[in-house]
């Protein structure tokens, strides 16, 4: 299985904190975001890995230089654009490959997530955390009561009928089916002039029109956070750093 990672984004949102730095090069306790992903992927048997790269792609190349990991990076030299953009420069794995990884590069999290993930019987998987701040920041997966995903967005409209709520981790799986037809969902943004579109949107396109198609694993109170905000990154040192597991085989 393969794995895609975006990391082509800027962090502004981090200011001084970002150390002029890709966020996924932040570190925690000694080791970077990418790292730690690597780590992980590697404890489950995943070594194959594409990178999507933007702002201060050479840094995270020479950053990773000597990875266990087979790595292919991919440029988006439109990375200040929307992320549905660094996506299509993965556009190869998506059309191609039986079942992949898909996941974003600024979160601190367990193992727990890419195993559940690995080991999932769905074939289109989403990771739902039901322990969440509302908000208008979290991604969230609504559940309806047949068990069906019936809503993936930041906003949710308020006459939305739903059995469950979780903020979405922003790791996914997919097979080859869904993975093409996601290609074919980004190349109508795309074509469209929608530049600035999350990525978020064509998934949500997909999983409206054929829910059967996909599914969910419930990981609420595995320890994980989204770096966005300077907050995000004491909280992660302070509350989720402690409480990660060692990364084992």
């Amino acid at each position: 299985m393969k794995a895609i990672i975006l990391a082509a984004g800027i962090g502004n949102r981090l200011g001084t904190l970002s150390e002029n730095k890709p966020k996924s090069l932040l570190e925690f306790d000694g080791k970077s975001l990418l790292k730690r992903h690597i780590d992980i992927l590697l404890a489950n048997q995943i070594n194959d890995l594409t990178i999507v790269t933007g702002y201060e792609s050479e840094m995270i190349m020479r950053h990773l230089e000597d990875s266990d990991i087979s790595i292919n990076y991919i440029y988006n030299d439109r990375y200040t654009e929307g992320s549905i953009i660094s996506l299509n420069c993965a556009q190869e794995i998506l059309f191609s490959e039986p079942e992949f990884i898909l996941m974003d590069a600024d979160v601190l999290y367990d193992q727990e997530m890419i195993r559940r993930l690995v080991e999932t019987e769905i074939h289109n998987c989403l990771l739902l955390d039901r322990n969440f701040v509302p908000g208008d920041e979290p991604v969230k997966i609504c559940v309806n009561k047949d068990g069906l995903i019936n809503e993936f967005r930041k906003k949710i409209a308020d006459d939305l009928e739903y059995d469950i709520q979780g903020e979405s981790v922003g790791f996914f799986k997919f097979n080859k089916l869904i993975g093409a037809s996601l290609l074919g969902r980004i190349n109508d943004y795309l074509s469209k002039g929608e530049n600035d579109t999350p990525y978020e949107e064509a998934i949500r396109d997909l999983l409206l029109t054929y829910p059967e198609q996909f599914g969910y694993e419930d990981v609420t109170g595995v320890p994980w956070i989204e770096i966005d905000f300077p907050e995000d990154i004491e909280r992660a040192k302070n509350d989720i750093l402690p409480k990660l597991s060692p990364i084992t085989n």
